[in-house]
């Protein structure tokens, strides 16, 4: 039987080392590190940018975190010693470009080159979140984005209930929602954030209690206002997604013209009866609310759901698809809705595809962007430009 020793000395054997100085430039060449050391060494310091898989884990976990066998790796853990056998077990499954640097982590470290200590997730946040960890498009290090996320929430209502609940639950870290309405008897049929012991209350302040209690990880920042053209700029800018649950046009404009200047993604919803839509209105990567609707249909034509009412399970399920979709944003992972229009019917059970396009005449445009200046749009709803 082969010693430790002679087993490592086959190992190295078979498989390309380099030195941390060679090691960093492949990096700096476009190779991919991966850190097979321990949870808790990985803890104490990393190269930024780096992939970890503990080594104990990297046969079951290396096809969903780096699943291009083309992929050109740096394989480090402390001394050199695991990184040789992870590159041997590497080469076993079909990885012929990596390469394991002799020396590891010790040694770049007391060479001073960059690391850091890592974000990292607490016991009881692995605990909470241990389901988002077992996915590979989300893992520890999604997790960690998303509880350095913020997302803004334009409705504490019925679409605003569910996607604030599942966002909260998701750990999103900070979520902002602005609301300038009091809780009533009514709207308990629809939107779930709320409770009979809040009627009365500022719907914000509901709100904030349901999230907190639900998961004290998020930082739930409170908007007790109208929205106008002389605050919605200094309200949105600074998140990364804002989630519309608005039921009116003039809002929707003024979103839309505020969150093109700012380039912010927008997760579109709008409810009716037993029917629904969702899309995402992407400034920097597809078409936005004025590319849909140039200009608002009369009144006579777009009832709000106080006049013509709503089943009361539709928002929770508009609201939950506009929180996956906020969660692919935040992620980047999947295909998110942009230029993608979902249209669900409850009564049918269908959802309908329609693709949006962008208006060649629409001028509020990311492109536009230094020009747009956000005016009330309570009229016409025209865009308004500087005369720059």
């Amino acid at each position: 039987m082969a010693s430790f020793r002679e087993l490592l000395q086959q190992a190295k054997s078979a498989i390309d080392e380099v030195d941390t100085a060679a090691g960093e430039q492949l990096l700096a060449e476009g190779y991919v590190l991966l850190d097979v050391r321990e949870p808790d060494e990985y803890e104490q310091g990393a190269i930024p940018g780096s992939i970890h898989i503990p080594r104990g884990q990297l046969e079951s976990n290396i096809e969903n975190r780096i699943p291009d066998r083309d992929t050109r790796i740096v394989v480090m853990c402390a001394g050199g010693v695991r990184s040789a056998f992870a590159v041997q077990t590497l080469q076993q499954l079909g990885y012929a470009n990596a390469v394991s640097m002799d020396g590891g982590f010790n040694k770049w470290k007391d060479e001073g080159r960059d690391w850091k200590r890592p974000q990292t997730l607490t016991p009881d946040q692995r605990n909470r979140y241990q389901r988002h960890l077992l996915v590979p498009e989300i893992g520890e290090e999604g997790q960690l984005t998303l509880l350095d996320s913020k997302v803004l929430l334009l409705g504490a209502g019925g679409l605003g209930s569910p996607a604030a609940l599942y966002l909260a639950a998701a750990g999103v870290g900070t979520l902002g929602i602005i609301d300038m309405d009091v809780v009533d008897e009514s709207n308990l049929q629809r939107q779930i954030l709320h409770n009979l012991d809040r009627i009365g209350e500022r719907k914000v302040d509901s709100a904030k209690k349901t999230l907190t209690g639900l998961n004290p990880d998020v930082d739930v920042v409170t908007y007790d206002t109208r929205l106008g053209a002389d605050n919605i700029i200094d309200i949105i800018d600074g998140y990364d997604v804002v989630i519309d649950g608005t039921d009116n046009f003039p809002s929707r404009y003024l979103l839309n013209d505020a969150s093109v200047k700012l380039g912010i993604p927008v997760v579109h919803g709008s409810i009716f009866r037993f029917e629904g839509q969702i899309t995402v209105f992407d400034p920097r990567h597809g078409p936005t609310y004025r590319d849909m609707l140039p200009e608002a249909p009369p009144a006579e034509f777009a009832p709000s759901c106080a006049e013509a009412g709503v089943l009361g399970v539709l928002p929770g399920i508009v609201g939950s698809i506009q929180a996956l979709e906020a969660l692919k944003l935040l992620l980047d992972i999947g295909d998110p809705l942009r230029g993608r229009l979902i249209a669900f019917d409850a009564l049918e059970m269908s959802f309908r595809e329609f693709k949006l396009r962008v208006d060649p005449d629409n001028e509020v445009t990311w492109e536009n962007r230094d020009r747009i200046e956000i005016t009330e749009l309570d009229g016409l709803c025209m865009p308004s430009f500087t005369s720059s």
